[in-house]
């Protein structure tokens, strides 16, 4: 018998039970002790492993740089398969990709682009710069019906040898590296596809890229829809190789289906949340809310061409007066963004906040309203001469647009004005109202650059489709220097100009401002390394895709 038998017979039953507790204290003790020191000499990097799964709301139909524009979910894929000359960084800034550097002639009128040598299409053919001047011709070509073309137009591109791409501009345009971020097409895949077939090609949803993953496989249900999209990493990938092995992507018809599906832990990632839906998370412990700068505004645009009452300036000063713009971005937008009060917003290169503002004030929407001498009758609404101060304006049946039109008409009803609504699917909008401009007002939103270009959005030449002048605003002051911001290369000089036309479109009022969100991308925490802080447009959450990791190994310090 041993001495620690020994010891154990002569104590009582309850100090036996101390003896025990002390003794496992001090393993338990000695156990953290070389975790700690484990943990303190060492640290956790990423290796590569592990699938992300995210879902996305719509389905992919051209995942095609040149026909993505206008769907989320083939912007989406295209990212992460395609790669463009230049790219945005995690900071909302354009850095070369396909590019290995570039010169700009001193008329600030030719680009110079030398490309990276020895980069492979995903099929092993070489890319080169035949692969440019094809995807640029295409986008030009109106046969191919790219929504890029009009930001093509006027300019020429040329070969200097297969790493060199020459771009010629018809005068000076400041925004023009930008355009440079468009995906690249393999010309030998595309070369033998007819326009008129482009897109029934099968390489839309089979799609050969340059890009850090690669076309794996999809699933269809037996009506056609696309269920699932798998994409795998590109192992031969130019730039740094991604951790992540494989990307699934699932598809839902609406924002419901797709927060029910993240909280059943179907999929690790929900492409955008409205940010009334972020009480809705059930473990918000396990999620990463990611809540992203980005150059987007809401607005209500008046079209005084098709409506009497709206062409009074008075009438839109009111609406401007009427709208509570804090209690509506406080509803929708759960403190995720801003309210805004011109066509820039907060955040954006340009952006001032020496404009004149017509903030919420009911007495003086009111007075402003009986000085034009629109009167209220016995039902409480408003007119003049036998004409009713009455509008309908349209929307998307997307649910905080929806909901932002009920809480707009309570507003301006508030003080006299009838303005009913009415929700609409997008195709419906885009195709029956905005293309035609059928509508008296329009609430709608509107993406700009990091260093936006508003010509497109408020210049007389863009009041028609495929113009994106949806106020139909016409100013020739404006239409100057509007001009002048994309000429002017000086930055200093372009945020004068950028002032000057947010002053003189907050005095016309064309359109009344609401506000700007955030956009709110949920991950589960497994998957590490996602630091976006500001993005051009929400395929851009993918910039820094290939540092994203979900597998570890711990080192020596």
């Amino acid at each position: 018998m041993n001495i620690f038998q020994r010891f154990f017979q002569v104590l009582s039953h309850k100090e036996k039970i101390t003896v025990n507790v002390l003794i496992l204290v001090a393993v338990v003790s000695f156990l953290g002790t070389i975790v700690g020191f484990y943990f303190h000499f060492t640290k956790a990097i990423p290796i590569p492993g592990g699938e992300y799964s995210e879902g996305v709301i719509g389905q992919p139909l051209y995942v095609n740089p040149i026909l993505a524009q206008g769907s989320d979910a083939d912007q989406d894929l295209s990212a992460l398969v395609y790669s463009g000359l230049f790219k945005y960084d995690a900071d909302g800034k354009i850095v070369p990709d396909l590019a290995e550097s570039f010169e700009q002639s001193n008329d600030k009128s030719t680009y110079t682009v030398h490309l990276k040598k020895d980069v492979e299409w995903h099929d092993g053919e070489p890319f080169t710069a035949d692969d440019v001047l094809f995807t640029i011709q295409a986008i030009q070509d109106p046969a191919f019906k790219s929504p890029l073309r009009q930001s093509w137009q006027g300019v020429g591109v040329e070969t200097e040898d297969e790493n060199t791409v020459r771009f010629i501009l018809q005068s000076p345009y400041a925004f023009f590296v930008n355009n440079l971020a468009v995906g690249i097409l393999p010309r030998h895949i595309w070369e033998t596809v007819a326009p008129a077939n482009y897109p029934l090609a099968e390489y839309n949803l089979r799609p050969v890229g340059t890009g850090p993953f690669k076309f794996s496989d999809f699933e269809k249900d037996s009506d056609g829809n696309i269920l699932s999209y798998d994409l795998e990493a590109n192992e031969n990938y130019f730039g740094q190789k991604p951790y992540i092995s494989r990307i699934s992507f699932s598809f839902y018809f609406d924002e419901d289906s797709m927060l029910e599906a993240y909280n059943n832990k179907q999929i690790f990632g929900s492409s955008y949340l409205s940010p009334s839906r972020l009480k809705d998370i059930k473990s918000r412990r396990s999620a990463d809310v990611h809540s992203i700068s980005i150059p987007r505004y809401f607005a209500v645009f008046f079209n005084q061409q098709k409506s009497k009452a709206l062409a009074d300036r008075d009438v839109r000063k009111a609406l401007s007066l009427a709208t509570d713009r804090k209690a509506i971005a406080g509803e929708i937008l759960a403190g995720e963004g801003k309210e805004i009060y011109s066509p820039i917003p907060p955040g954006s290169f340009g952006f001032t906040d020496d404009i004149k503002k017509y903030e919420f004030n009911i007495d003086e929407a009111n007075k402003t309203l009986d000085e034009a001498g629109w009167k209220k009758g016995d039902d409480g609404f408003r007119k003049k001469d036998n004409q009713p101060l009455a509008f309908k304006f349209v929307t998307t049946d997307w649910p905080d647009l929806v909901q932002t039109a009920e809480l707009l008409k309570k507003q301006w009803e508030a003080v006299g004005v009838k303005a009913d609504f009415e929700a609409l699917a997008l195709p419906d909008i885009q195709q029956n109202y905005i293309r035609p401009r059928e509508y008296d007002a329009l609430l709608f939103g509107q993406m700009l650059g990091i260093e936006p270009d508003p010509l497109s959005f408020w210049s007389s030449s863009q009041t028609r489709d495929p113009g994106l002048n949806l106020a139909l605003y016409s100013n020739q002051d404006v239409d100057k220097i509007l001009e002048k911001i994309r000429e002017e290369s000086d930055e200093g000089k372009r945020a004068e100009l950028y002032k000057k036309f947010q002053q003189a479109v907050s005095e016309d009022i064309p359109a009344v401002f609401l506000y700007s969100p955030n956009y709110i991308y949920v991950t589960n925490k497994k998957v590490q390394g996602v630091k976006i802080n500001t993005m051009a447009s929400s395929d851009k959450r993918f910039a820094n895709v290939t540092e994203w990791y979900m597998k570890t190994k711990r080192v020596r310090r």
